[in-house]
């Protein structure tokens, strides 16, 4: 009998990257996937071979690229034999002036963290629907629901996206396989390296743990979707803020 099998996107950094440590530590085999920093990737891969007992497979693909995301589900089924748990975790912000948007820098925005999300929940919707099993967690952000920054509109509209589109996944894949969506606030990744410190201190106020999140934060409750324990929890969207308000 196989190990169970975690596909975690965009897993070479941040939120992915503690997703993977902690699948690996329960014992899952895991797929770190990267478009780009293949440094990054491959030294996490070689963390997971040195510290547990689990197969490990990195495969870079841009999730937002059909070919790709078709490819990258084959190997791992010629490799491990199935996928189990799918963490939707890629994503890019190109945050500027809302009336000063690059068209090209707003499509790759979308491109990645919507379409990207559909493509690779497709492709491996597919397979859990063979399995007659499987979980889905989608990573969206508070931005979809009730913290908007115009100079991040595109970002806010790709997140609000993955929202309906676990709502629809869930409907369809439903019952055997679960699709559930997490709303992260401001977590301490290298997405946001470059906020000036006041920016910080002053959404800090806003937050009623007085503090960004770290990615095992969330990894941790990625973790509970995941196993038997979230057995009934569907179609649900969960903020993981520290209780922001604006």
């Amino acid at each position: 009998m196989r190990r169970k099998v975690a596909l975690v996107t965009g897993s070479n950094r941040g939120i992915g990257r503690s997703c993977i440590i902690d699948f690996a530590k329960a014992g899952l085999d895991v797929i770190i996937n990267y478009c780009h920093h293949e440094d990054e990737a491959f030294e996490l891969e070689e963390y997971i071979k040195k510290n547990y007992k689990v197969n490990v497979l990195t495969i870079q693909c841009d999730v937002s690229k059909e070919d790709e995301v078709e490819c990258m589900v084959n190997q791992i089924i010629d490799t491990f034999g199935g996928i189990d748990i799918l963490v939707n975790n890629a994503g890019v912000a190109r945050d500027s002036l809302l009336m000063d948007k690059n068209i090209k820098e707003f499509k790759r925005v979308i491109d990645v963290n919507l379409i990207g999300t559909y493509l690779v929940s497709k492709y491996v919707g597919k397979v859990m629907l063979e399995q007659k099993y499987g979980k889905i967690i989608n990573i969206s952000s508070t931005n979809a629901l009730d913290s908007y920054y115009p100079e991040s509109c595109d970002y806010d509209a790709s997140k609000a996206g993955i929202i309906s589109l676990t709502h629809n996944f869930a409907r369809t894949l439903a019952p055997n396989i679960t699709v559930n969506c997490l709303c992260p606030g401001w977590v301490k990744t290298a997405m946001n390296k470059d906020l000036s410190i006041e920016q910080i201190e002053e959404e800090k106020k806003k937050i009623l743990l007085g503090r960004f999140a770290k990615p095992e934060d969330i990894s941790k409750v990625v973790m509970f979707l995941a196993s038997t324990k979230a057995s009934y929890i569907n179609d649900a969207i969960i903020k993981v803020d520290g209780g922001k308000y604006n």
